[in-house]
């Protein structure tokens, strides 16, 4: 079972779990290739103002959405109902067609994967494109297909600094995190993106930049959208 999640996407119809960042995006975008996407799953925090994982704004949530042009299956939670409501939203995906659950995991373990579990449970397969490949290549990957994507939270516990805040990802810079120990993709925590161009935008998304906020370990920069 678990040798077909780099592969299950394949001529399938597909719902893809989005956060907006660098990893589900180039996941979206193998499942584009190689099957056909039904939508794009994202769970928001209690007041389904922001996204629970990476803290995005709905409008920048929305505008990614639009620009892609697929519909979003959205549902607001705390920790304590995220595993049910995301069920049902993979119950809705399947309603409308969706085979197989889409995720940009890199490291997932083959057993007690919680993806997996809930797929299961819902009678769907579990498609990940980028499970198992080299950090920096799948990083390179993304960057060579055209992919355009800011820092917006640092984890400075771990080797980030308030300045990478507003970087876009380029060969360049991830050579830099590399040189000072940096998982250039991120992986433990270091830091999250939020994606704004791409080869699977039919626009770029216009953000400004809000004040950086602090808290506990981690600094955060807000985008907000752009309206022109």
């Amino acid at each position: 079972m678990q040798d077909q999640w780099k592969t299950n996407t394949h001529n399938s119809q597909c719902i893809v779990s989005f956060s907006g960042g660098k990893d589900s995006s180039l996941a979206l975008y193998h499942a584009m290739q190689t099957g056909t996407v039904t939508g794009l799953i994202v769970m928001l925090e209690e007041h389904g103002q922001r996204s629970r994982s990476h803290a995005m704004p709905l409008d920048i949530i929305q505008a990614q959405a639009n620009a892609i042009g697929l519909p979003v299956f959205m549902a607001s939670s705390s920790w304590s109902d995220y595993e049910s409501k995301f069920i049902e939203l993979l119950n809705q995906a399947k309603q409308q067609g969706a085979e197989v659950l889409v995720t940009g995991d890199l490291d997932m373990p083959q057993h007690g994967c919680w993806h997996d579990r809930v797929t299961q449970q819902v009678g769907l397969k579990l498609g990940m494109p980028l499970w198992l490949r080299p950090h920096k290549e799948v990083v390179e990957e993304f960057i060579k297909l055209g992919f355009r994507s800011v820092i917006v939270t640092v984890n400075l516990k771990l080797g980030m600094r308030v300045e990478d805040l507003g970087q876009i990802l380029t060969l360049e810079y991830i050579q830099a995190l590399e040189t000072r120990g940096i998982d250039p993709c991120g992986e433990g925590g270091e830091f999250h993106t939020t994606v704004i161009d791409g080869p699977i935008f039919n626009k770029a998304i216009p953000v400004r930049q809000g004040d950086i906020v602090y808290h506990e370990e981690y600094a955060f920069l807000p985008l907000e959208l752009n309206q022109i």
